[in-house]
């Protein structure tokens, strides 16, 4: 069935306003369903997790059903799941706890691609731990990232490289498998940054080759919160820091305090909006991915329209051109600073943010600086006339 966009629309509340929405990198907007779904658990009767009453058998089907739901998402056992407060923070615990098995002249890898929260929390637990770091450089001409920028820095002594899956500044998609391959031969974990790139594409940590993979559900169209997924037998090697009475068992012994069932039940049902953004049969999982597949041969056809007009704009500069990247434009307009142009375009109803996007030794490393660019980011709810709009407001703003 073809990716009908207005239907897709239809689930959007916010939609109504009449803002074009470029700001999807940075969060999406939200489905009704989730929406209800996070107010049908807040108001349901719920408690800690248990067997015994009610709102206790409801709180831990609320976390099964969530966790489900994220394997499902991304082709993974649901026992790897791991929920917290966000990206960063499960990043941050999860450094810690694999570099109590590091020691000094061990190497970490992280690339100046990436976003900060795959970076610092490496470069922090490798300096705390004697541990080398050691720096991937994308090309700045670009904004790729070579396959030889990592594997020349592989060796018998690294334990981990952290990698991203999409660039959330240039879109930028590594050839993750290969570096994966490379660094399992060497004995290295690989840790990918999937943020950018799960709202987008269809999802295969095993075709991947990550052995840690984290994602944020308010990417696409859930709650806020992160997500960190890996094999359980990995889990179980990792000793995280946590509360005396707090239970051993994994993926439990990595959530810190009670989960917020609320968050969880919105993004169960984030997942159920995805399986059905293309409505077909067969179980979720096959669902998930025909309906990505169909999310992104929409989106490249609207990135493609939008780079086009982009580029025939003068004095509007796009910046790095990667070869295998995800529906985002990064540009600049002359003599315009990039919170100018931000600030013009949502005076038109246009939400295209502008930064670096905590992305920030990429911004730097494409002579970009600490300010940055505009970013454009298209979602599934994006249409054409949302494309035409930006274009033609930026069209205005050029000297």
């Amino acid at each position: 069935m073809a990716f009908d966009v207005a239907r897709v629309r239809s689930h959007f509340p916010a939609l109504a306003h009449g803002v074009a929405h470029f700001d999807g990198p940075g969060g999406s907007q939200v489905p009704a369903e989730v929406a209800q779904a996070v107010a049908d658990t807040m108001c349901s009767g719920i408690a800690n997790r248990g067997t015994v009453t009610a709102a206790e058998r409801r709180a831990e089907t609320t976390v099964t059903e969530a966790r489900q739901a994220v394997a499902d998402l991304l082709g993974c056992p649901p026992d790897g799941v791991v929920f917290g407060r966000s990206m960063t923070q499960l990043t941050f615990d999860l450094s810690r706890a694999l570099a109590k098995q590091w020691a000094p002249g061990d190497e970490v890898v992280v690339t100046r691609l990436d976003h900060d929260a795959n970076i610092r929390p490496w470069v922090h637990a490798a300096h705390a731990a004697g541990a080398t770091v050691r720096w991937a450089e994308p090309d700045p001409a670009t904004g790729d990232l070579p396959l030889e920028s990592v594997t020349t820095l592989l060796s018998e002594r690294t334990r981990v490289v952290a990698v991203t899956a999409a660039s959330n500044l240039l879109g930028t998609r590594p050839d993750v498998a290969e570096i994966a391959r490379a660094a399992h031969g060497v004995g290295a974990l690989v840790h990918v940054d999937g943020v950018h790139l799960t709202p987008h594409a269809p999802v295969d940590l095993e075709a991947l080759g990550a052995d840690l993979y984290a994602c944020s559900p308010y990417k696409f169209f859930g709650p806020h919160l992160g997500v960190s997924v890996a094999a359980p037998s990995l889990l179980e090697t990792l000793t995280p820091d946590k509360l005396m009475p707090s239970t051993e068992a994994v993926p439990e012994r990595f959530e810190l305090g009670t989960l917020p069932y609320e968050l969880l039940a919105g993004t169960r049902a984030a997942v159920d909006v995805i399986a059905d953004l293309v409505p077909g049969d067969g179980d979720r999982r096959s669902r998930v991915l025909a309906s990505m597949s169909a999310v992104e041969e929409h989106e490249d056809r609207l990135l493609d329209r939008l780079l086009d007009g982009l580029t025939e704009l003068d004095g509007v500069t796009l910046h790095g051109n990667p070869a295998h990247r995800t529906p985002l434009a990064l540009f600049s307009v002359a003599d315009r600073s990039p919170r100018e142009v931000h600030e013009q375009l949502a005076a038109e109803g246009i939400n295209a943010p502008a930064g670096s996007f905590y992305a920030l030794e990429a911004s730097r490393w494409m002579g970009l600086g600490d300010a940055g660019a505009v970013r454009a980011g298209l979602a599934p709810y994006s249409n054409d006339e949302d494309v035409d709009r930006l274009l033609a407001a930026v069209a205005k703003l050029r000297p």
